[in-house]
Order: C-alpha cells, then sequence, then structure tokens
C-alpha cells in the first residue's frame, strides 16, 4: 500500500466523483482510477460503488477512510517534526472553534502564529462541539476549543483551558436582577434565550436543568453570545452563561446561583499526535492565557 494511493482514495471520498478527484490531485482520471483498482486489489475489497451518476463508499472504504486520515496525517506529523528540528515550520494548520469561544481571543492568538510562522497556512473553521470533536478524530482539524461533554473519546485527548460557573443572565426589569442569587427550581416557567443544539453551552444548561427537574421553553434559539445577551437584555428570557460573559457590554444583569452550581469547562481536543503547528500554536494559548501574548505586529 502506497501513500499516493491513500490520497487518491481520500480524493475519491471526499468528492464522490473521480473526474474531480483527478483535477484535484492534479492527476489523469485513468492514473487515478488505475491507483484504486490497485488498491482495492490489495485489501481485496471494492471500495467504492461506482454508477454512471455517483460514487459511494462501500462499507469497506467507510472502514479505510478514518484509517487513511490518520495515516496520512501521521505522514504529515512526521514531516513537521522533520522541519521543526532544522528550525522551519510549514504546512497547514487546521483550527476548530466554538463561535463563543471566551477563554482566549483566538483572532490575536491566530495572528501571532501566523506572525510567528507565516510559511503555515491556516484554516479555521467554527461549528458545535460534536461535529468539531469528529473533524479532530477523522483528522480533518489539528485541534478544536469545545465545550467539555460528559463522554470524550480515549482516542482524543483532552486538555482543560477554563473552568468557570455558570450565572443567570436577565433582564433590568425582571423580578431576579436585585437578587444576590437563585436557586435553579426559580427557574421553571420561565423563557429561555439559549444556544442552538450542540453549541456553546447549551448541552451543559439542559444537563444541569433537567439534574435540577426544571423543564424549560427555549424561546429564542441564537449562535452567538452577543444576540443572547441583546435578547435576554431586552426581556424575551433568560439565559444560564459563563460568569465571564458579564464583562460584555450588555443591558443584561447577572446573579450568581445558589446551591450545585454548575461549571462551564472549556477544553482543547487533539488527537495523540499533535503536529508541530498545533504544538506551536497551544504554546501561544499558553502565552495569551498568562497575558505574555504581544500582539502581532
Amino acid at each position: 500500500m502506497e501513500l499516493r494511493q491513500l490520497q487518491y482514495f481520500l480524493a475519491v471520498a471526499e468528492e464522490c466523483h473521480f473526474t474531480r478527484a483527478a483535477q484535484r490531485m492534479h492527476v489523469a482520471q485513468s492514473g487515478l482510477s488505475a491507483s484504486i483498482r490497485a488498491l482495492e486489489v490489495e485489501l481485496g475489497a471494492p471500495l467504492f460503488l461506482r454508477t454512471t451518476r455517483q460514487v459511494e463508499l462501500t462499507q469497506a472504504g467507510r472502514a479505510l477512510l478514518p484509517e487513511a486520515r490518520r495515516a496520512l496525517g501521521s505522514v504529515e506529523s512526521a514531516r513537521d517534526a522533520v522541519a521543526a528540528v532544522q528550525g522551519l515550520l510549514r504546512g497547514t494548520l487546521s483550527v476548530g472553534s466554538l463561535q463563543c469561544l471566551h477563554v482566549v481571543h483566538l483572532p490575536a492568538v491566530l495572528a501571532r502564529f501566523h506572525e510567528l510562522h507565516p510559511g503555515v497556512e491556516i484554516r479555521m473553521r467554527q461549528s458545535g462541539n460534536a461535529e468539531l470533536v469528529e473533524e479532530v478524530r477523522a483528522g480533518r482539524l489539528d485541534l478544536a476549543f469545545v465545550t467539555r461533554q460528559p463522554r470524550m473519546a480515549d482516542d482524543l485527548r483532552v486538555s482543560t483551558l477554563a473552568s468557570e460557573p455558570l450565572v443567570l443572565a436577565c433582564a433590568p426589569e425582571s423580578p431576579f436582577a436585585g437578587r444576590e442569587s437563585v436557586e435553579l427550581a426559580e427557574l421553571r416557567g420561565q423563557p429561555f434565550v439559549d444556544f442552538n443544539a450542540d453549541w456553546g453551552t447549551r448541552d451543559e444548561v439542559d444537563r444541569t436543568l433537567t439534574a435540577a427537574g426544571v423543564e424549560r421553553h427555549v424561546a429564542v434559539e441564537v449562535n452567538d453570545v452577543h444576540s443572547l445577551l441583546d435578547f435576554v437584555g431586552f426581556g424575551l428570557g433568560v439565559a444560564l452563561v459563563p460568569q465571564s460573559f458579564a464583562v460584555k457590554p450588555t443591558r443584561a444583569h447577572f446573579v450568581g446561583l445558589r446551591g450545585d452550581v454548575p461549571v462551564a469547562e472549556t477544553v482543547v481536543v487533539t488527537s495523540h499526535t499533535v503536529s508541530a503547528a498545533a504544538s506551536v500554536l497551544l504554546d501561544v494559548v499558553g502565552q495569551a492565557k498568562s497575558g505574555r501574548l504581544r500582539a502581532a505586529g
């Protein structure tokens, strides 16, 4: 089995089309098809279902896909490691993050990384917790900043960046606004503003309220912090948010919770084999958290 065969296989699997895959790999379609057939012969199983309209992975192809991504990712990591010893850093750094990341200022972190290593192409995407974790597992992302979930797979490395309590956000006219603290049970019957499912702290809030026996109605769903606080500030509902949100400019008031206070934990997820570029980025994140990050430029 050759690396080139795995690269061709991955291109066809992602493009679902032999012609587009050949164009992407800058090879003749006949050569790419021959390479795939040779790989199928070696593995003793067809990898694709070919029709005149589409190309689909077989069961064997689906089994090979994550392993091919991991294998090619390990090769890139090996190249990066040798380049790092020589004082070079090159290639691509793929980063995933929740849109509502508040632990570090990611634009400043990535700008500093680019300043230090302009030869590395940075790719950045935002999505929900589960999708970002799966992208890291599949090798499409080098690392991702997400909210910790109750069960995170052993095949990933998970490091805590920050842990902070949740607080109640409410409108200034709310009867809760003048309180020092609120119990979760008092929130029964309140309309809520929250993030979309699997976004930000939504899953943690769902689990917390369910455990407290509080059934709730989410009246407004958003995917960014500023919209959430705007809707709360104008009385469209209450929200449970990380304590650090209180520093943002908003009409909303923030009230502490009594009893077993839920905690939001932000983590960074990587594979167990961390690329050289991802390792450097994590160092920059550490500098940002400690206040030692110098602005780019």
